[in-house]
């Protein structure tokens, strides 16, 4: 069979579907409805439609799809929107106080817009070209913002715990080759690795365990430190823990501070770490996906007094810098630590080929196929400035505070913690009630019936094995009058309680 009789299997008005310079006049089309769509959830006026069982199970059933049965264009938005965009949750909505989800800047959106459209991998110089530059300088201004040195590096990952993983990793690895020569991302797990111990909080975040487990070395691998009546981590407690470590036969190979614990927004007190930290030989691990981007602000600088002595850090760019999911990155103070994760694969970034004027990232990330989600930071910073963020920053932290000296001289109302970010964590007490199991039934009830109603979005925790509400504060255009209605809804529904039962 020569070529001219090769037969044509696909037909050539298929490519129409496809984004090319013919194909533009539809995508704009297509754009322009979807925006149309999307405004309307703008301009909705509750967060939620409400949570009817009915619905959901409908929904589920609408989910459905066999790959075959298809839509016009506009037939598939219009079912979409009944479907997801009309039930979507409201991040933007001053009522959703729930958890870390913020609005997002507009820059934000128009970058993500071009990268998705462009659609550039950053792993290797042949896929991103001068999207790596953008990318690397991103990277080297917030570590400059928390005073790295210039041998500090980082990459940008999917999350707080992709990041985290990577600290921990790194640490494992560190610590079993400077103290034992053993190279595990070549010669593989060793005895002594079953001894290694990581400190945190008993506050922190629950990637770190997680990641304890991922890597092998089990949930046991992390030991909780207590904490003080700020709830940050006690420096005390963590010599004791790390002592009675060592008296046990186990090794003590590092310790994560949290900068913006994610139910309390609390800081661990860094220069006492890092201090014990360097005592002892130990890594330090900062997780500031929450409050991390803090640092920007005048009101939160004295937290981060010590932070250039951390090993590594996280920072969650889609929690506090008003970024689209995903937006995050792992930093650390020396490059060369990115050894414990980097791979030379002949097809792809073979490591006789290296040019520093022309950097493969992927010798960087755990991820080979990552998204160019560093151009939204970069445009944000070069539209908005660092500026804007800090005062929206400050200004969710004033929010918290507002609610906090409404509400800590109310009888009805039990406050766990003055906040030192945007979090605040309550709980609503009938009088005259003093069991606890009570409270725990009120609180739930009253989170359940607002975010059924569509009312309001409040999440919940425990402290001391109670169930408290908490309101995550991360929407600049919030006031007051607003959030003190939702504490007056609060109220009436804990009065509804008590009336029905």
């Amino acid at each position: 069979m020569t070529l001219d009789e090769i037969p044509l299997l696909v037909d050539s008005s298929l490519h129409d579907d496809l984004l090319c310079r013919e194909s533009f006049n539809d995508l704009e089309k297509q754009t322009n409805l979807v925006l149309k769509t999307i405004k309307k959830f703008f301009g909705k006026k509750d967060f939620y439609n409400g949570d009817d069982i009915t619905a959901i199970n409908r929904h589920k059933i609408e989910a459905k799809t066999n790959g075959s049965d298809t839509l016009t264009f506009e037939e598939a938005i219009e079912y979409l929107n009944k479907l997801y965009i009309d039930n979507a949750i409201a991040f933007h909505n001053p009522n959703y106080v729930a958890h870390l989800n913020c609005p997002v800047v507009l820059p934000a959106i128009a970058a993500e817009i071009i990268a998705t459209t462009i659609n550039t991998a950053v792993e290797t110089w042949d896929q991103s070209t001068s999207a790596t530059f953008i990318e690397q300088e991103v990277i080297k201004w917030i570590c400059g913002e928390f005073n790295f040195p210039v041998t500090s590096d980082g990459v940008f990952t999917s999350g707080g715990s992709q990041s985290n993983f990577m600290a921990l990793l790194m640490a494992r690895d560190d610590y079993a080759f400077k103290h034992f020569g053993v190279n595990i991302k070549q010669q593989g797990w060793f005895n002594e690795v079953s001894k290694f111990k990581i400190f945190c909080s008993d506050k922190a975040h629950f990637s770190v365990k997680k990641n304890a487990a991922l890597l092998g070395m089990g949930y046991d691998a992390v030991v909780p430190v207590k904490t003080d009546y700020k709830m940050r981590m006690d420096p005390k407690a963590l010599e004791l823990a790390i002592e009675k470590v060592k008296q046990e036969g186990n090794i003590p190979i590092a310790v994560v501070a949290t900068m913006g614990t994610t139910d309390f927004g609390s800081f661990d007190p860094l220069t006492e770490i890092s201090k014990i930290s360097n005592d002892y030989q130990m890594w330090l691990h900062v997780d500031g996906a929450y409050g991390g981007c803090f640092v920007l602000t005048d009101t939160h600088k004295k937290y981060f007094k010590s932070i250039d002595l951390a090993d590594s850090i996280t920072i969650d760019f889609h929690k506090t810098f008003f970024q689209p999911v995903s937006c995050s990155a792992y930093l650390v103070k020396e490059r060369k630590n990115f050894q414990y994760v980097s791979y030379y694969a002949d097809y792809l970034n073979p490591q006789e080929n290296r040019d520093e004027a022309r950097p493969n990232l992927i010798e960087k990330s755990t991820q080979t196929t990552r998204r160019f989600d560093a151009l939204k930071v970069w445009f944000t910073l070069k539209t908005l400035g660092k500026n804007t963020i800090s005062k929206y920053l400050e200004k969710v932290h004033y929010l918290a505070e507002s609610v906090y000296h409404k509400i800590k001289d109310n009888p009805l109302f039990e406050v766990a913690h003055k906040p030192e970010l945007s979090t605040i964590v309550f709980r609503y007490k009938s009088l005259n009630v003093n069991e606890n199991k009570v409270h725990d039934r009120v609180n739930l009830f009253i989170k359940n019936k607002l975010f059924k109603q569509g009312k309001a979005s409040i999440a919940s925790t425990k402290l001391d094995g109670n169930i408290y509400l908490k309101f995550t504060l991360l929407n600049p255009n919030n006031t007051e009058e607003n959030l003190f209605e939702i504490l007056k809804m609060i109220e009436q529904k804990g009065e509804q309680y008590k009336s029905i039962n």
